[in-house]
This record gives structure tokens, C-alpha cells and sequence, in this order.
């Protein structure tokens, strides 16, 4: 029998699309649809919290967005320090904590430091994660994993037959979150209907939702229909 879900998914990912859309529509600016996103960041955060979710992962950044517009791009590394400085304090209130996930090394020196405090300032909250995955790319997550599988087995640590799934999951920068390592579902904004490298390896069983609400327009409502949704459907991992 398959296996049912019923209630709240643990671990959801969400790729928020649709910002330059929702300002070209208003004849904006794109940097006001990404200003108005994070108003809504704010809003689902807050209510997965209430509903019992325990981490949230954000495609914020990906690691082909440093191909967008300079202008963008240097917004987008500024947002940080503007969401945080708004709005850490109310998510430390709430017991959230915050972690990040990509290749925080590559972003400008200001942003890596307001996201390590970020961080540190909400280390010692146990509710939900919200995770950020900021120049985050799925192919390089599984390519840097094989290669340090390669230099184990180069330098003789692991045996090729030694090889398991298990090896590349310890490796992923998900490993961290054990059983919830895997998102339960992930959804998508603005009617696109790809993954676009988001947590590929994670992604394998995970449910997928995808709505036509561009994200800035994305509402609680909006959040539970995406619940309702996944209680509705039947998870057989592969198997009868």
C-alpha cells in the first residue's frame, strides 16, 4: 500500500520565481519585484514556523544568476543586509535559525559577513531552519562531492566497491539535517516547471508543486494550497 501523507511536509524547498516578471508587469524596475520578494520571504517564513515546519530551503541565489545584469547582481548581494537587519531579530523572536547552503566564499566580503552573523547571531534557536541557498548550483553540489570521493579512493581511505549512495549524501552540504536532508516538497512560483538545479540529487522523491503566482504575489493562502496539495498525494518512493 502506498504510503500516505497527512499533515505538514518537514523539509520544503522553494524556488522564488517571478520577480523581474511581478515589476515589468507594474513597469518597475526588476530590483523592485527582488525588494518585494522578500516581503514575502517574511510572510511564509513566519506562517510555516506556526504550522510546525521544520526547515525551509530558499533558491535565492544560483550559481548561473551571476549572469543576470551588474545592476541586479549588486542588489541582490545587498539584500541580505537589508532582509537581516529588518528582520533577524523578529525570526530570532520566533526561535528560527538561520543557515545558508552554496559557495559562500565567491560573494562579496560585506554579504558573506551580515550572512555568517546571521548565522551566529541565531545558532542558539531551535525551531524552524530557514536556509538559504545562495550561489548554489545542484551539478556543482554532486561534482565537488565526487570529487572528494575520488581523492578518498586516490589516496586510499575508500575502496571503488566501497562506493555507496551513502557516500555521496554525507558529502552534500544537506548532510547536516540527516533525515530531513531531502526535501518533502518543493515548489515553484511564476508557472515555470523545472527544477533548474535546485537540490537535484535531494529532489529524487520529493513532491513537486508548481503555481502560476508570480512570488511576489505569493500568500499564505497561496503557501496552504501548496500544503493541501501535497497531503493529497501518495509517496511510494519507488515501490508498490
Amino acid at each position: 500500500m502506498a504510503q500516505e501523507n497527512i499533515g505538514i511536509p518537514h523539509h520544503i524547498g522553494i524556488i522564488m520565481d517571478g520577480n523581474g516578471r511581478w515589476a515589468k508587469k507594474r513597469f518597475l524596475p526588476r530590483i523592485a519585484g527582488h525588494k518585494r520578494g522578500v516581503e514575502t520571504i517574511k510572510q511564509i517564513t513566519k506562517h510555516a514556523s506556526k504550522l510546525g515546519v521544520k526547515i525551509i530551503t530558499l533558491y535565492a541565489f544560483s550559481t548561473e544568476n551571476w549572469g543576470r545584469p551588474e545592476e541586479e547582481v549588486n542588489f541582490l548581494m545587498r539584500l541580505p543586509k537589508e532582509f537581516f537587519n529588518a528582520f533577524l531579530p523578529e525570526l530570532i523572536e520566533n526561535n528560527c535559525r538561520v543557515e545558508c547552503i552554496g559557495d559562500i566564499s565567491k560573494l562579496p566580503e560585506e554579504t558573506q559577513n551580515i550572512l555568517q552573523q546571521a548565522v551566529q547571531q541565531s545558532l542558539h534557536c531551535t525551531g524552524l531552519i530557514l536556509n538559504f541557498a545562495i550561489n548554489y548550483g545542484g551539478q556543482q553540489e554532486i561534482l565537488e562531492a565526487v570529487r572528494s570521493i575520488a581523492q578518498d579512493v586516490k589516496s586510499g581511505q575508500l575502496a571503488v566497491d566501497a562506493i555507496e549512495i551513502e557516500q555521496i549524501e554525507q558529502r552534500l552540504t544537506t548532510a547536516r539535517y540527516g533525515e530531513l536532508a531531502n526535501p518533502d516538497l518543493i515548489i515553484r512560483t511564476s508557472g515555470e516547471q523545472r527544477l533548474s538545479n535546485f537540490l537535484l540529487w535531494q529532489s529524487a522523491y520529493s513532491e513537486l508543486y508548481f503555481t502560476d503566482v508570480l512570488w511576489p504575489d505569493f500568500s499564505t493562502k497561496d503557501f496552504e494550497q501548496a500544503l493541501l496539495a501535497f497531503s493529497k498525494r501518495q509517496r511510494r518512493f519507488g515501490k508498490v
